[in-house]
Parts: C-alpha cells; sequence; structure tokens
C-alpha cells in the first residue's frame, strides 16, 4: 500500500532511500518472494501492477486492501498479505508468521497482515457504512494481533530511519 500523502514524513515515502534502495523496492522485493503475485495500491508506479483505491481514493489503508482483496478475489488468489511502503524490515516468514486461523495483523503496524479473501465482500459492506479506521475492521473481523521482536519498522518521519540497517 503506497497511497498515503506522507504529510509527517515532508516528501515521497515511497522514493526515499534506506540502505541505498528506494523503500517501496524493499518491501515489494521482501513480499514478493512470499506471495504469487504483486500489486501496488493506491497509487501509479512505474515497473509495478498497480491498482487505484477501491470504492476511491481518500480512504487510507481500508482502500487499498480492499482494492487488493478484490484483485485476489477476482485472481482466484486465497489471501493478501498487506504492507504499507514504510515498513522496510518486513521479515522473510511475514506470511507463516501471520498464517492462521482468520486473519492478523502486526500489533503496531495494522497495515502489516494477512486477510483471508472471503473477506472482501466484508470489507466492501464495512466501507459503504462509513468505515474507515483499519484496526476497527480488523476487530470487526476478529483478527489476531501478532507481535514481532524486534518491532518492525514504520517510517512516518525522516527521523524513523535508523542511519544503519
Amino acid at each position: 500500500m503506497a497511497g498515503g500523502k506522507a504529510r509527517r514524513f515532508g516528501s515521497d515515502k515511497a522514493h526515499v532511500r534506506y540502505n541505498g534502495w528506494r523503500l517501496i523496492d524493499l518491501v515489494s522485493d521482501r513480499l514478493a518472494v512470499q506471495c504469487d503475485a504483486l500489486v501496488v495500491c493506491g497509487r501509479t508506479e512505474p515497473d509495478f501492477e498497480c491498482l487505484p483505491d477501491l470504492p476511491e481514493a481518500g480512504l487510507g489503508p481500508l482502500g487499498g486492501l480492499n482494492a487488493a482483496l478484490q484483485y485476489a478475489n477476482d485472481n482466484r488468489f486465497s489471501h493478501v498479505l498487506s504492507a504499507g511502503v514504510d515498513a522496510p524490515n518486513l521479515p522473510a516468514n511475514l506470511a507463516e508468521t501471520l498464517s492462521g486461523e482468520g486473519a492478523a495483523i502486526v500489533r503496531s503496524q495494522p497495515v502489516v497482515g494477512l486477510w483471508p479473501v472471503a473477506l472482501a465482500d466484508d470489507l466492501a459492506a464495512f466501507i459503504a457504512d462509513g468505515g474507515r479506521a483499519l484496526y476497527r475492521f480488523a476487530d470487526h473481523v476478529s483478527a489476531r494481533q501478532i507481535a514481532f521482536d524486534p518491532p518492525l519498522l514504520n517510517v512516518n518521519r525522516p527521523e524513523d530511519l535508523p542511519s544503519k540497517a
């Protein structure tokens, strides 16, 4: 998910370099080895398959997740493994760690999650009823919350990027 405005960061986070790599490339590389397909939600990005947020832009992570779940449903995938462009230290076993019954999110970063495609209609209805918070949707579907140690990075400000990784 890469559709945020990055107001707190001050520039486009997706293209910020961390250890020589753009954040979007780090996240996509970490996810690509764990998934059968990779899409970027919420923006147009060269060299990636991109989806607009659904049902419209401006819904935050829920719009991106809704687009991803609809795409996964249309393409007969079983789950969506989601992450924001601002989580560059995703583990290589993220999908495995989050797997289990129902949905799962990372406790400190609900944008990072594993979502069964069976939730696509639930999310569309949640948004149609005015839902806008990812944590509220996660609670609505009883998503398990998984903690990571060390915690995943959440890059919201330039100072959130460690100088060395």
